[in-house]
């Protein structure tokens, strides 16, 4: 049998794999990181199913959550699966689906208008916006072109699948009044300071001085929570689950699912309200 190693030469060959599958880069920077964790594990050893349930057990020793485990077993196993290496896998940490989404990482409207309120340029702002008011993904920003705003509707392609998104018309009018003090005449309305397509990680940053100024919790403010916050009040208006899927160009409406957890203080709301405790009456 072929000696398992983790190599460099592997590892870039992984990578032209993840590239042909139309992988995002936030996705390929994620599997890429976690393989070579995999092996700065392994110090040298050869990749097995024992190795990767060492691997596995040291992330929970280690305090890490099980689906931040489970995340990079997922990674490993499609490198396995590449290198065909399939019995080098191991199972993936058992979990039960959580009831509702704790309540220090659940943005609220009210928050989301305290950070559009307390960006200091129309840049922040409207970074924001765009993705609180479309629902789209960060790495999807650079499908806001001029000729998409103009169009009313952007038409992204992302994981193999081309979507229309439409823009709400305040969101036009001002993403068309911003391109245009800026002298930015066509293709994509938010660039870097390369020139370049915004990227994730700028995003990030933007966000996190936002919130700071706006007192609004770190551990709340991320661009996957704008596409949250979104999700649950498309579906607090629409009560359509298939439709809202649909729009976040999501496969399995599974997945979609996760998006509409209710708040922590929402589900002790409802706890409260069914009447189902029992309360003697006192002498």
């Amino acid at each position: 049998m072929d000696k398992r190693w983790i190599t460099p030469a592997l590892i870039a060959a992984f990578e032209r794999r993840l590239i042909y599958e139309e992988r995002s880069a936030a996705t390929r920077e994620k599997y890429l990181r976690d393989v070579r964790r995999y092996a700065a594990f392994l110090d040298g050893r050869e990749a097995g199913a024992e190795a990767t349930r060492d691997f596995k057990e040291s992330l929970r020793a280690r305090g890490y959550a099980p689906g931040s485990v489970n995340s990079m077993l997922a990674s490993l196993n499609a490198l396995f699966k590449f290198a065909g290496w399939a019995d080098c896998a191991t199972r993936r940490v058992r979990t039960q689906k959580a009831a509702y989404c704790p309540e220090e990482r659940e943005l609220t409207r009210a928050e989301y208008f305290r950070l559009l309120k307390a960006a200091k340029s129309d840049r922040a702002r409207l970074l924001m916006e765009a993705i609180g008011s479309t629902g789209i993904r960060v790495s999807e920003l650079r499908f806001f072109t001029v000729e998409a705003v103009r169009a009313g509707r952007v038409t992204v392609t992302c994981k193999n699948k081309t979507r229309a998104v439409f823009l709400p018309r305040e969101l036009r009018r001002t993403l068309a009044a911003y391109a245009a003090a800026r002298g930015i005449v066509s293709g994509p309305v938010f660039l870097g300071r390369d020139g370049r397509p915004v990227d994730r990680r700028s995003v990030w940053a933007v966000m996190k001085r936002v919130a700071r100024r706006a007192g609004v919790a770190l551990t709340k403010v991320f661009p996957h929570n704008l596409r949250k916050l979104f999700a649950r009040m498309f579906y607090a208006a629409a009560h359509d689950v298939v439709k809202l899927a649909d729009v976040l160009g999501h496969s399995s409406i599974d997945t979609t699912r996760i998006y509409l957890m209710t708040s922590g203080a929402e589900h002790r709301a409802l706890m409260e309200n069914l009447g189902l405790t029992f309360r003697p009456m006192r002498a």
